[in-house]
């Protein structure tokens, strides 16, 4: 069967020569959850990137450094696809900042998710259906925002932006849905929120959903698989219930930002407690 995201010897490098992705493999099978984990800098945002369609990676003489979405090509060789744009279009983005457009009202901004499968003519002058205005009402109601439909999308707190951008998302009825550092900026109890709705929007469409997170407990949480990313390199890939705290030191032996930015621990305050969890292995 063909995979929903398949990445191969996939490289970018920046200024410097610094690799952001290293040769990076991954397969994601139809209707996962998946989690990336990693530091800042680790290449989780950038992989995410790559795979929507949004850059190109580094150009190679052979045909490596490929990504096929639903056995398309949005990227060979460091160039984009032909029919990139078609295959955006299956492929639903929330992003750490919501990117709603504050002024236009939440049902507005939840509609845009169907401007990809209209008519020029009809999407320049948003001449939304009948059909689409009752799917984004129906989006809304699923994400719990149906009561502030027609209020100004910059009058909602973060947390409700963002379940207005999974709305958007569900609108454009994309099979995949990538959410880049979604809750980075919430509260607690919007983080959970906006996670039990991508862990349902899962379970109950089959949407394979990747997303990007800081903090291990999340990923373990709410994605039964985590790839973890290091120096652009894959270092884990497997069960989330297997990352351990001992796992987890491993994995980012000597690198004790990264352990502290995992754990949700600030290196500053519990300094000690970190390195007896690095050094032991301890819960």
């Amino acid at each position: 069967m063909v995979a929903a995201i398949e990445v191969r010897s996939l490289t970018k490098t920046f200024g410097g020569g610094r690799k952001a992705l290293d040769e990076v493999d991954l397969s994601i099978a139809h209707g996962e959850m998946v989690a990336l984990i990693g530091a800042s800098g680790s290449g989780k945002s950038t992989l995410m990137r790559h795979i929507a369609g949004l850059v190109a990676g580094d150009k190679k003489a052979s045909a490596s450094g490929s990504i096929l979405v639903k056995g398309r090509k949005v990227q060979a060789a460091g160039k984009l696809g032909r029919d990139i744009r078609d295959i955006r279009a299956g492929i639903g983005f929330v992003f750490q900042q919501f990117g709603l457009v504050n002024r236009m009202n939440v049902l507005t901004n939840t509609l845009v998710g169907a401007l990809g499968r209209m008519p020029a003519w009809r999407s320049l002058f948003k001449l939304f259906s009948r059909e689409d205005r009752v799917l984004a009402m129906v989006a809304l109601q699923r994400v719990g925002v149906a009561d502030w439909a027609y209020e100004r999308a910059g009058n909602l707190s973060g947390g409700q932006q963002q379940r207005v951008a999974i709305a958007r998302a569900l609108v454009q009825k994309a099979p995949i849905l990538m959410a880049d550092e979604p809750i980075a900026s919430l509260d607690p109890a919007s983080s959970q929120n906006v996670m039990e709705i991508l862990q349902r929007v899962n379970a109950e469409d089959g949407i394979t959903v990747v997303v990007t997170l800081h903090q291990v407990d999340y990923a373990v949480k709410y994605c039964p698989r985590t790839v973890a990313l290091r120096a652009g390199k894959i270092v884990y890939d497997g069960p989330s219930a297997a990352l351990t705290p001992k796992l987890l030191a491993e994995l980012y032996a000597g690198d004790k930002e990264a352990a502290a930015a995992l754990w949700g621990t600030s290196l500053e305050q519990n300094a000690d407690s970190l390195e007896h969890k690095l050094a032991t292995g301890l819960s």
